[in-house]
């Protein structure tokens, strides 16, 4: 590891939360699931053993990472981290998302979704079992492909849900995960006490721009942006000499961390550096 990878990263105001968040993160959706991943090549074919994801953990904190994103969706990753996190981090010095909205079975490898009140309540007190912690920092709607992400928003109860949670202590800020450009305009532009919305988590990288705009837009409404796919998946490029691929997504207006998705330790500290 090179000889700055304990210099700390500077921290990024997350919009108008009062988060701040190193700009690369942690993803771990790797850590609890191994299939229906759509990452270049056939996907790991075993979790990382509990040593394993330790050490990433440790190495995330030692290049100075301080955000952590998590979600049900991710299979065990949730109950693995509630039992490796506090080992590596004090609660105050992490700042941990999660989702609500999917889930994803483990036995029969598919997702399911429920955007209900009563469903994202019993989500996020699951999270917070599973992760051992009393507060979410962050909590997100889990958008997808297949869910109809502006006419749940329209309809108004799944981030009141949430909005409820954050009276109550539970979440510290909440948001979405977009899944389209149409819904992640209607969330910033829409944004009230009725539909409240601190965090806009996007997609962002060489071969995918049409974020762009909600980017911007979330920027001028004061809203936090994080990326989800900065290496698209695992397809972006590294060229010998050439910026690191997550360099130009943070450097995007608005911005504040990138979410990277790996198990290797080495290849996460290198964007942190990259970052830096």
């Amino acid at each position: 590891m090179a000889d700055d990878a304990h210099t700390p990263l500077a921290l990024r105001p997350l919009g108008e939360s009062g988060l701040l968040v190193s700009p690369v993160g942690l993803g771990t959706v790797k850590l609890g699931r191994t299939a229906g991943l759509k990452y270049a090549g056939p996907g790991p074919a075993t979790l990382p053993t509990d040593t394993q994801l330790a050490d990433l953990l440790i190495a995330a904190k030692s290049c100075g990472i301080n955000l952590v994103d998590t979600a049900p969706a991710y299979g065990t990753a949730e109950t693995r981290l509630g039992e490796h996190l506090w080992k590596v981090w004090p609660r105050d010095e992490l700042v941990l998302c999660t989702k609500a909205g999917e889930s994803f079975d483990t036995g029969t490898a598919a997702s399911t979704y429920d955007f209900s009140p009563a469903a994202l309540t019993a989500s996020i007190h699951r999270s917070l079992r599973a992760l051992r912690t009393e507060h979410l920092d962050i909590a997100l709607l889990h958008f997808a492909s297949v869910t109809d992400d502006l006419a749940i928003l329209k309809h108004g109860e799944a981030l009141a849900a949430l909005a409820e949670l954050r009276r109550s202590g539970h979440i510290r800020a909440i948001g979405i995960s977009a899944a389209t450009l149409a819904g992640a305009l209607w969330a910033i532009d829409h944004r009230s006490q009725a539909a409240p919305c601190d965090v806009i988590m996007l997609t962002l990288n060489a071969a995918e721009s049409a974020m762009l705009p909600a980017i911007a837009a979330a920027r001028a409404a004061g809203i936090g942006v994080l990326i989800k796919k900065p290496l698209a998946s695992g397809h972006a490029t590294f060229a010998a000499h050439a910026p690191h691929p997550v360099q130009p997504v943070i450097a995007t207006p608005g911005v504040s961390s990138a979410i990277i998705g790996t198990t290797n330790p080495a290849h996460l500290c290198t964007a942190a550096k990259a970052c830096r």
